[in-house]
């Protein structure tokens, strides 16, 4: 049997900082992690790159998540923070997915907490409204985990299930998730042609000034729409999406294409999940082989490779004590519990079609993510952070990305922490001592 004070359920960004957040104040922690790395989306769904950090002008995501930036620039794994060039939002952060895993890694080792790879949750044990213990999965067996706070950071709130937290699942009325995602990592493209071409069809484009794209560190596109239309029509690609969109990593000339849509399976649901691996590993394809021939800059390129799982957008989100909606975001309304703030606006990947659905924040506006949006009066001694946070449909679609995600890691890890010093449940947290240790540490809140 194991015991900590803090048991962290999944290695993905949100997790990891939850873990070196809370190993960092004090106290005895795990994270126990499916795969053989960190990461989670960044890691094992090719996504990139981290959108965004910043509300226009300023940075709103700070602390721990700005450390994992900082270490992957002094690995050489990322360029920083560099303008959007499709001009969505202000910056994003493109990185190397190998250099990320070994600098989450490193981060969790040098702040005290254990890890535990290739091990999956199985079973709770419910003593009344307290997690007594869980269950795990691995090479040695069935393995007994006991701690004071458990954190769910496994996105699709499998934790918080098993415990019997009520959860909304998609969008309300048909409970469809938006789309998953096999996303495309090809490398060898000539980032010059596309350009030029961007230059000669503004029109195909949503996109920034064309002379701040010339001197761009790196290329973002959204766009040949036309390009894109034909290959409907001819039956090259052969499902709903309406814009050619890929980013450029780390390493010059090399894109992540994010395109293909696997719509009306649920994430959490093990036959959806493993058609809709098939499906997207078909669309890559698809999109791979109409790149070379169609897009400009992509002759010459080759398939490096497609996410070792396909990207989930949204399946789960708990029903906490409070949900976090739309116009909570779009009115920037104000929380005395704020435990993070955001600037992504809300980017709905249709369930059920070729759109996305864009609801956008006023010039520099942000938002406030509540504590109480992190637990439910359910479980004592249960926090969850990452996508599964208490959330609707609409507000999920903004607070989903990897640095909100990080945000709401580095409060779950922490107020874990303030819980198990002062012996409360996670609703009794004192939230301005969970406030200052925050803005103590870095977080911008």
């Amino acid at each position: 049997m194991r015991k900590y004070d803090v048991v962290v359920i999944g290695g993905g960004v949100s997790g990891t900082i939850a873990a070196i957040a809370a190993a960092r104040n004090g106290v005895k922690t795990l994270i126990i992690e499916q795969y053989g790395f960190l990461g989670g989306a960044l890691t094992n769904m090719g996504v990139g790159p981290m959108m965004t950090f910043h509300a226009g002008t300023k940075q709103v995501i700070n602390g721990i998540p700005q450390e994992v930036v900082d270490n992957l620039i002094k690995n050489g794994g990322s360029p920083g923070h560099v303008l959007d060039t499709t001009g969505f939002v202000s910056t994003v952060t493109p990185f190397n997915a190998e250099i990320m895993k070994y600098v989450l890694q490193k981060m969790v080792i040098e702040s005290g907490a254990e890890i535990l790879y290739h091990s999956f949750l199985t079973n709770v044990e419910l003593d009344g409204a307290y997690i007594k213990a869980i269950h795990i999965a691995n090479k040695s067996g069935i393995e007994r985990v006991e701690a004071n706070v458990f954190i769910d950071a496994t996105g699709d709130a499998d934790l918080a299930v098993k415990c019997g937290i009520d959860y909304i699942l998609g969008r309300q009325g048909d409970n469809l998730t938006q789309p998953m995602t096999m996303n495309v990592r090809i490398g060898n493209v000539n980032i010059a042609d596309v350009k030029e071409y961007m230059e000669e069809n503004p029109k195909e484009f949503t996109m920034v000034d064309i002379e701040k794209i010339k001197t761009s560190k790196r290329l973002m596109v959204n766009g040949f729409y036309s390009i894109l239309r034909e290959a409907r029509i001819n039956g090259e690609i052969n499902f709903e999406r309406d814009m050619v969109l890929f980013f450029e990593t780390d390493i010059p000339g090399e894109v992540i294409v994010n395109m293909t849509r696997v719509q009306k399976l649920n994430g959490a649901d093990i036959n959806d999940l493993t058609m809709g691996e098939m499906y997207g590993r078909e669309q890559a394809f698809e999109v791979y082989n109409f790149m070379k021939k169609h897009i400009p800059g992509f002759q010459k390129a080759y398939l490096i490779s497609t996410g070792p799982q396909i990207g989930v957008r949204e399946t789960r989100k708990i029903i906490g004590e409070y949900v976090l909606t739309a116009e909570d975001l779009i009115t920037s309304k104000h929380f005395d519990d704020c435990i993070a703030i955001g600037g992504y606006p809300i980017d709905i990947h249709s369930p059920d079609g070729d759109k996305t659905t864009y609801m956008s924040l006023e010039k520099d506006n942000t938002y406030e993510i509540p504590f109480r949006s992190l637990y439910s009066k359910k479980v004592n001694n249960l926090l969850v952070s990452g996508r599964c946070i208490s959330s609707t449909h609409e507000a999920n679609a903004a607070i989903r990305v990897s640095p909100i995600a990080m945000a709401t890691g580095q409060a779950a890890g922490t107020a874990a922490y303030v819980a198990v010093k002062n012996g409360k449940k996670v609703c009794d947290v004192d939230i301005e001592e969970l406030r200052s240790i925050l803005s103590k540490q870095k977080a911008y809140i």
